[in-house]
């Protein structure tokens, strides 16, 4: 039984916000605040360092190539497990259809994997990391087009911020300011980014569905008589086994997956040169494109339709991008083009020259496995499945890191992220996302059976994502890498051509199977927009009713309140101004801890901020208030640690920032600072002084004065001691350390804000279903902050509030 409960105000402030306001009626009371609370620029300026992309030894690059064949490439080599069952469902006529299908995939794999991601996408990677989010990041810090208003100047000090500034009269200033125009050109901007995640997701569901099926469908070939819904219940008994075993993470068992993937490729390479000899090797006519005008011309309709089956050949090209996180570009490219590309080729033309000289219906099913020698047919069996499984593994984890992705920029309800590994940050498990996903994968399998209405579904997903990276890489060409709009324009032509081809293709399979992956993503569209929608509508109701700092000044030292023993932690969403949370629990409560420090938790367009930068640091008001702020910013890769290492770091960096303020007291050479004065060399000038005893700290250590308000005492009238580990330190410096040290042993309180939304009585229906039911909901069923941060029962202060929007 705990001792102490955390409570809940239950007087709950009712504020109105209207989304569509703007600042032009803030006041001079909103002058004066912005006065005395001005943004960490300078605290921020210390931690810039420059980022040097890291160079890989020749010997390093190939080992790196071939661990990447293990991760990178799965789910694209074990296309050929299904592509052209479904490319002829219902039959082959001709021996030429054949041969024009063929060079339908080779040219696709050519112009897709290849020259589009491998050479171009891949390259536009945010410090490595890939997908749809990655490229959201990268335009978010080029152009002020994120939907969340969090955004600050001193975000660009960053090491992991890497922007460049526009020429006014530039293509890149004037997309620029197109894309800033209007808020409704950032909410498409952030839908397409959305449906581009949303169908990932559905990759995550579709491909262990189609893979797992497709290997274990090599059982019915050695055995004719075996009933489908044997091989439904050992795909089924597969992916339970695959789901389950996540939590492991891939770290115990990556070390298998290389080896397993390259053999898997030398055999589908191995195995098409023997066809090719042994059956028609005149199928390599079809590198000649003018058997692709052949096909279309005498299949007209239907193979117009069959492109749906043919662009099954360069799925998992997304999952290519996305799963980039571990291996540079090189790498990645070195494997593609050495062992991936021509093994895949080998494979498809190896199983063309099969089904040019058998093209039965009873053959053609499980064409991959038919064509396969009889000697070596169950090894190829038992590496097909386990290779199954790996590019099951792959797309799965994928959709985890893309999810945390979302989450972190508030996309996302909400969940629990555990790390599977202590060396590899990216490998993470969401226990509540793997078991959707297996659910919905087994009834993906088991409802449909047949792979080929499977293939249908993942085609759908697959070209919808391709279609939304390819106009996200046209702003990433103009903001981003400044090409000229001719290069643009080609990029975007062939590739809108390609994609749209396939597109319009797959929309005649909806019916057929199409349809599942547009549920999902419309499934899961629905609740990331709304639960964005609801973040969104909370920032702005942070932002509208924080408290004046003219208004905090004025109570006095204390406060107007009881000043109890303790730390008092108040979490904001804001990183300026005092948050309405504060003035509400004062308000209802009136009293407050001796020390009150708020922490502002902020994610980032980045994909990490490093631990030296993490912490900023400052006061607010006099010392005698003993107020601070302290902002934590993260990348959308970085997590919370679930253990006192958060709390601790921000105490060790309050403590650091006391030190340097009595310093940079002490080396002032002027009776008051100025607002807009050097204090960076200053700062430096004392560290230089105390010899350099501080200079190991890893937070923010430059001063800020426009806070403190008070004048700066002379150095003739400081009186310095030295502490034990023999550094000089003013009187004033050890009795507040000392003062931080005893409200510590006293208690630290964690005041969160328990914040209700609601629609108001006049909205439309549409609204109060999103934000009364939906986002309620939502709010419900996903994980607290207190859960988020770790916080204690006993030292946990929620203070409710409810506003209208």
């Amino acid at each position: 039984m705990e001792a102490v409960e955390s409570f809940e105000i239950s007087k709950a402030s009712k504020v109105e916000v209207d989304g569509d306001s703007d600042n032009s009626n803030k006041g001079s009371m909103w002058v004066l605040d912005q006065k005395l609370d001005q943004p960490m620029d300078e605290e921020a300026g210390r931690l810039r360092t420059m980022y040097r992309e890291k160079k890989f030894s020749s010997l390093l690059l190939m080992r790196l190539a071939f661990q990447s064949l293990g991760v990178v490439f799965g789910d694209l080599g074990t296309s050929p497990l299904y592509v052209f069952d479904n490319t002829f469902p219902h039959g082959i006529n001709d021996s030429e259809d054949v041969v024009g299908a063929l060079s339908l995939i080779i040219y696709s794999l050519t112009l897709v994997p290849l020259l589009k991601y491998v050479f171009v996408v891949c390259r536009a990677n945010d410090n490595g990391q890939g997908g749809t989010f990655a490229l959201y990041s990268l335009l978010c810090r080029h152009a002020n087009v994120k939907t969340i208003p969090n955004q600050h100047r001193t975000d660009k000090d960053l090491t992991t911020y890497s922007r460049s500034t526009f020429h006014e009269q530039s293509y890149a200033a004037k997309t620029k300011k197109w894309l800033e125009r209007y808020a409704s050109r950032k909410n498409a901007l952030l839908i397409l980014v959305l449906v581009g995640t949303c169908m990932v997701i559905g990759d995550g569901i579709l491909t262990p569905a189609i893979s797992v099926l497709s290997a274990a469908g090599g059982i019915k070939v050695s055995s004719p008589g075996m009933k489908s819904d044997y091989v439904v219940l050992v795909a089924v008994v597969i992916l339970v086994g695959l789901f389950s075993m996540q939590h492991y993470g891939t770290d115990k068992v990556g070390w298998l997956f290389a080896p397993i993937v390259l053999l898997w490729f030398l055999l589908i390479g191995g195995i098409g040169i023997f066809n090719i000899w042994k059956h028609d090797s005149t199928v390599l006519r079809a590198f000649s494109p003018v058997y692709i005008f052949r096909y279309f011309k005498r299949n007209g309709r239907e193979g117009w339709i069959s492109l749906g089956g043919i662009m099954l050949s360069i799925t998992g090209t997304e999952a290519l991008f996305a799963d980039l996180a571990y291996f540079p570009v090189s790498a990645v490219q070195i494997a593609f083009t050495t062992v991936v590309f021509p093994c895949l080729l080998l494979a498809y033309c190896g199983q063309a020259a099969f089904l040019v000289k058998n093209h039965s219906d009873k053959i053609l099913l499980q064409a991959f496995y038919r064509s396969i020698p009889e000697k070596i047919y169950w090894p190829v069996f038992v590496v097909a499945t386990l290779a199954a499984v790996i590019a099951s593994q792959a797309t799965i984890s994928a959709t985890f890191s893309i999810i945390k992705q979302a989450l972190a920029l508030g996309c996302f309800p909400r969940v629990k992220v555990v790390h599977t590994s202590k060396k590899f940050l990216g490998q993470i498990y969401i226990p509540d996302i793997n078991w959707i996903l297996m659910i919905l994968c087994i009834a993906v399998t088991a409802g449909f059976k047949k792979q080929s209405q499977i293939g249908n579904a993942y085609g759908t997903a697959v070209v919808v994502v391709m279609l939304a990276t390819t106009l996200l890489m046209t702003l990433i060409m103009i903001l981003v890498w400044r090409c000229h709009w001719i290069l643009v324009a080609i990029f975007t032509g062939l590739s809108l051509l390609v994609e749209c081809t396939y597109f319009s293709a797959v929309l005649f399979k909806v019916d057929q199977g199409g349809w599942v992956p547009l549920v999902i993503a419309a499934a899961f569209l629905l609740i990331m927009y709304v639960w964005h929608y609801g973040t969104l509508k909370r920032y702005e109701f942070e932002m509208h009713s924080k408290v004046s700092m003219a208004w905090l000044l004025g109570l006095g030292p204390s406060l107007g309140l009881v000043r109890v023993p303790g730390i008092g932690l108040v979490y904001t969403e804001l990183a300026s101004g005092v948050p309405h949370i504060f003035s509400h629990f004062i308000t209802n409560l009136p009293a407050i801890h001796q020390v009150v420090v708020f922490v502002c938790v902020k994610y980032l367009p980045v994909y990490t901020v490093p631990e030296e930068e993490r912490f900023l640091v400052k006061r607010i008001g006099p010392k005698n208030f003993h107020m601070f702020r302290c902002v934590a910013r993260y990348g959308y890769k970085d997590l919370h640690k679930k253990d006192d290492d958060f709390e601790k770091k921000l105490f060790e960096n309050l403590f650091v920032f006391v030190r340097l303020d009595s310093m940079m007291e002490g080396c002032s050479d002027s009776d008051e600072y100025s607002i807009y004065g050097q204090q960076t060399e200053r700062s430096r000038d004392c560290l230089l002084i105390n010899n350099g005893n501080t200079t190991t700290s890893t937070v923010d250590l430059t001063i800020s004065s426009v806070d403190s308000i008070v004048p700066a005492k002379s150095p003739l009238h400081t009186n310095f001691t030295v502490s034990s580990s023999g550094q000089m330190s003013s009187q004033n410096e050890i009795e507040e350390l000392e003062f931080l040290n005893d409200c510590r042993d006293s208690g630290v309180v964690h005041i969160l804000g328990n914040t209700v939304v609601r629609a108001r009585r006049d909205a439309r229906f549409y609204k109060k279903i999103a934000v009364d039911y939906i986002y309620a909901f939502l709010r419900k069923i996903c994980r607290e902050n207190s859960v988020i941060f770790n916080v204690p029962h006993e030292s946990l202060l929620n203070v409710g509030q409810i506003f209208y929007v």
